[in-house]
């Protein structure tokens, strides 16, 4: 009987899946997500032509639309499945194919197979990430991102293109460690490390005046020398996870040897 009722309710649910289907998808939130993609896909366009300043900036575009896909659909209230499934795919090519794209044309070419593996691994690790995200997105905390999440590591690695340029460092001398960063970015996407997620912060909701004039600095800030303040602000929150991770073992080692000193005097 159990078994009848499941096979049941779930006919039903592909029925009713159909049937949403077939009366169309949400164009206002689908359509963001597109915008997303189609920055993603310019800037592989870009990279081949050897434009690579201008790949970094698209992926920062596609950056913005995939911050407001989500916002708009649920402000609208027009989520739906297909969009998260399509919010994927996008994701993937605009934070997967296009920044690995960019890295392994921009310097790691000449590294030949490492180059173009370590460029392999950002995007399978970006896929990895992502279908983790879809299992686990009812299960892990809405506050934190298990893992560092696909853009971030793309914005990190375009924004170190664009912040390279504004130095005016030489590649030959960088190219091992831009070699040893994407790897680095590949493993952090797999790994448990926490990220804040910053759902918490909702610009709609009333917040104390400090915070307002914090977002204008940070906004003059970036505006004053955009490459440069991008890619300092990106690399604090790509190290904030690990620093935490630290933090937290020197706080339990502390904490360890305080109790063995307390058992030590209770002993004597």
């Amino acid at each position: 009987m159990r078994e009848k009722r499941r096979k049941f309710k779930e006919r039903r649910t592909s029925r009713i899946k159909r049937d949403d289907l077939k009366k169309g998808i949400y164009i206002l939130p689908n359509l963001i997500t597109t915008m997303s993609l189609f920055s993603g896909f310019f800037s592989i366009i870009s990279s081949v032509a050897g434009k690579y300043e201008q790949a970094a900036w698209a992926i920062f575009v596609a950056t913005f639309f995939d911050g407001i896909d989500g916002k708009v659909a649920r402000l609208t209230k027009t989520e739906s499945e297909f969009g998260v499934q399509y919010d994927s795919l996008s994701d993937l090519v605009s934070f997967g194919v296009a920044p690995a794209i960019l890295l392994f044309l921009w310097a790691l070419a000449p590294f030949a197979r490492l180059g173009w593996l370590g460029s392999a691994l950002c995007v399978i690790c970006a896929a990895l990430r992502l279908a983790r995200f879809n299992v686990q997105i009812t299960t892990v905390e809405k506050s934190v991102f298990n893992g560092l999440p696909s853009p971030g590591a793309a914005v990190m690695l375009a924004s170190f293109v664009l912040f390279f340029g504004e130095m005016e460092f030489s590649l030959e001398d960088w190219r091992p460690a831009i070699l040893v960063m994407i790897y680095f970015m590949g493993f952090l996407m797999v790994s448990n490390v926490k990220y804040s997620s910053f759902k918490e912060l909702d610009v709609a909701k009333r917040r104390p005046f400090h915070i307002l004039f914090l977002l204008i600095l940070i906004a003059i800030l970036i505006a004053t020398r955009p490459e440069i303040m991008i890619f300092t602000m990106i690399s604090f929150y790509v190290l904030s996870g690990p620093l935490y991770i630290l933090y937290r073992a020197l706080l339990r080692k502390k904490g360890t040897e305080e109790l063995e000193e307390k058992k030590a005097e209770g002993i004597d």
